[in-house]
């Protein structure tokens, strides 16, 4: 007998042999059912694979994001089944699974239609409904390569000749169909009940445009039909609160061929960017930040010294001046620590937390380009906190603290992500070390659960990455805290301490934000553009009801704008019912009815988006309620 260790701990015999899928029936009926792969000794493998000696054993079900995974990567080899069986001549390239789905490239003569997807569509499910087993199986070098060539399929060949020559050739067959694949997979294809292909693109070969281009077809799968039919609403929702949508309907932002990746703010997105702006002063003044501002462009000598030209040189825009290289900055970081070391710093200084609302420059491929999420030119909300090595617990419990005021003023839930250095990183393993665990210690003192993200910290240190979940459960890499021994060595950067002696200080990078305009185009699919009171572009518009009435409506209007509430009036020659939609389309939060009753009463008709018609009060009376509203920033 051999000793399985599960993940609650108990330990469970089994005769050498026995599968995963085996192990899992004996642990639980309803496990079995829900399994899609195991993880044995700590590695993802298939159900069907034996267990030969002690081992630990988990079963991942859906719920695991490493089981979504194989579920879906299941899913996207009955659409490859599909495709062949209906269209032979197509050849097959790649299908992985990605977030929420999976896709397939397809070297096929003629673009999928929406009719040729419902027909794959029907095809896969006779494929699930025939409840094929994955087989998983290995080949020698030439055998794979002979069965590549066997089956016509020259892009299977190309990856198997691209692999190590001590790579392990593997393939999965379910019935009729064969694929090189690494897995692992479901066990039958019957398991895959609730599937949808969502869309057709086309896309080159290994994403090289001077290689042939293919047909990717994306879908979806889910256990069940209920979780399929939310997953697909949430899609549909997801693209009326298109931020690129919306930014064009209310007048926020524009995208130019004249500037790819260079967004251009109008009237109304300027507003809302200057109020976050000004909240974000608010904050960090409360919070002891003090606030500079460095230049745009700097010289190689300084990018040197930062070994941004070293390790970040792809992503930077450069230029020459007077004979002289030159680089527009891509962070705010070098600029930081020059301003630190202009004057003699004793330890009675620091904390020193430095913000700045600093615009940045990253060249990004035109294919990476989406609205205002990824652009190449954004103003990044910085900070970089200076302190000696016992104060940087405290510091990241305080920025920490930051973020939570933040990040819950906009009803934004987050998770935290420590990412640990990469090989391409700067400085000493022991360094290194010390900021990792002084990350922990903070987020352990302070309760915050936090997952580890293996060698994806900054070339300089290891950093907390804050991914905020929206009202639609999608999440957005915003908020970071970088720990930073690297750069203060690299700038000689010193102070005086307690001692007399000169030390060097630690460093925080951080954003809150993050980038404002991405931050922006995230707000404005979380609110679906419907934003609060305070941060709304327009946050009043007087409606008259005939032109006769437009003359106390002016007034009005100039009341509300003396008291500081941004306010527009609606003077055309429509009708009321007319006006009120087009401000109801335009996501006012407050409509102010002003027609000839209101005119001798000297009050409004208020309407309140979201609630309808709330009645007549007088025109202080709204002030001072809205006001109220604005100033606490109410959550409406």
């Amino acid at each position: 007998m051999i000793k399985v260790t599960l993940k609650d701990g108990s330990v469970r015999e089994f005769s050498p042999g026995t599968t995963a899928a085996e192990a899992a029936k004996n642990i639980s009926a309803g496990l079995y059912k829900a399994a899609c792969l195991a993880r044995v000794n700590g590695a993802d493998c298939d159900l069907r694979t034996p267990l030969t000696e002690d081992c630990s054993l988990e079963i991942l079900t859906f719920d695991d994001p490493a089981g979504a995974h194989a579920f879906r990567h299941t899913a996207s080899h009955i659409l490859a089944q599909a495709v062949k069986r209906l269209y032979p001549e197509v050849k097959l390239t790649i299908g992985p699974a990605i977030d929420n789905g999976f896709y397939y490239d397809f070297d096929a003569e003629t673009p999928f239609t929406r009719e040729m997807l419902d027909a794959i569509e029907a095809e896969m499910k006779k494929i699930v409904k025939e409840d094929l087993p994955l087989e998983r199986f290995t080949l020698e070098r030439q055998d794979a390569l002979s069965l590549a060539d066997s089956m016509g399929e020259p892009y299977k060949r190309e990856l198997i000749e691209d692999l190590p020559e001590d790579a392990e050739l593997s393939f999965y067959r379910q019935g009729d169909f064969t694929d090189l694949c690494a897995g692992p997979h479901l066990m039958s294809t019957g398991r895959v009940k609730a599937f949808k292909l969502t869309s057709c693109t086309g896309a080159y070969w290994r994403g090289n445009s001077d290689n042939k281009m293919l047909q990717r077809v994306y879908g979806t799968a889910f256990p069940g039909a209920e979780a399929l039919r939310e997953h697909l609403e949430r899609i549909e929702e997801a693209k009326r609160r298109d931020h690129r949508k919306i930014g064009r309907e209310l007048g926020l932002f524009a995208l130019l061929d004249e500037g790819p990746g260079f967004p251009f703010f109008l009237p109304n997105g300027i507003t809302l960017k200057n109020t976050l702006i000004e909240y974000w002063r608010e904050v960090h003044k409360r919070r002891g930040y003090v606030e500079i501002s460095t230049p745009i462009i700097l010289n190689r000598k300084l990018w040197e010294r930062s070994g941004h030209w070293d390790h970040y040189r792809q992503n930077m825009y450069t230029t020459v001046i007077d004979d002289e290289d030159y680089a527009v900055k891509p962070m705010n970081c070098p600029g930081g620590l020059l301003v630190y070391g202009l004057e003699p710093r004793s330890y009675r200084d620091l904390p020193l937390r430095m913000g700045e609302l600093g615009i940045v420059h990253r060249h990004e491929l035109s294919g990476a380009l989406h609205g205002l999420f990824r652009v190449r030119c954004f103003t990044q909300d910085d900070a970089h906190i200076f302190m000696t090595r016992d104060q940087i617990k405290d510091e990241i419990i305080n920025v920490t603290s930051l973020f939570d005021e933040v990040y819950s003023l906009f009803g934004l839930k987050y998770k935290i992500e420590l990412s640990t250095m990469p090989e391409d990183h700067i400085g000493a393993e022991e360094d290194w070390e010390l900021a990792t665990d002084a990350l922990k210690a903070a987020m352990d003192e302070i309760g915050k659960a936090y997952e580890i993200n293996e060698g994806d910290g900054a070339f300089y240190g290891p950093k907390l990455d804050f991914h905020l979940e929206d009202c639609l459960g999608r999440t957005w890499q915003c908020g970071t805290i970088q720990l930073d021994f690297q750069l203060p060595e690299r700038f000689e950067l010193e102070y005086t301490g307690a001692d007399g002696e000169k030390h060097r200080p630690i460093m925080i990078h951080r954003v809150v934000f993050g980038s404002i305009e991405r931050f922006i185009g995230i707000l404005t699919e979380h609110f679906a553009g419907a934003f609060p009171l305070w941060l709304a572009p327009v946050q009043a518009k007087v409606l008259p009801i005939s032109d006769k009435s437009a003359g106390y409506a002016a007034q009005v209007a100039e009341k509300l704008s003396a008291a500081g509430i941004r306010v527009e009036t609606d003077m055309r020659n429509e009708k009321i019912g007319y006006k009120i939609r087009e401000a109801q389309l335009q996501k006012i939060p407050y409509m102010l009815v002003a027609g000839d009753r209101e005119a001798e009463s000297g009050q409004v008709s208020v309407r309140k988006r979201g609630f309808g018609d709330v009645g007549a009060m007088s025109v202080a009376e709204f002030i001072s309620s809205a006001s109220e509203d604005i100033r606490n920033r109410t959550a409406w």
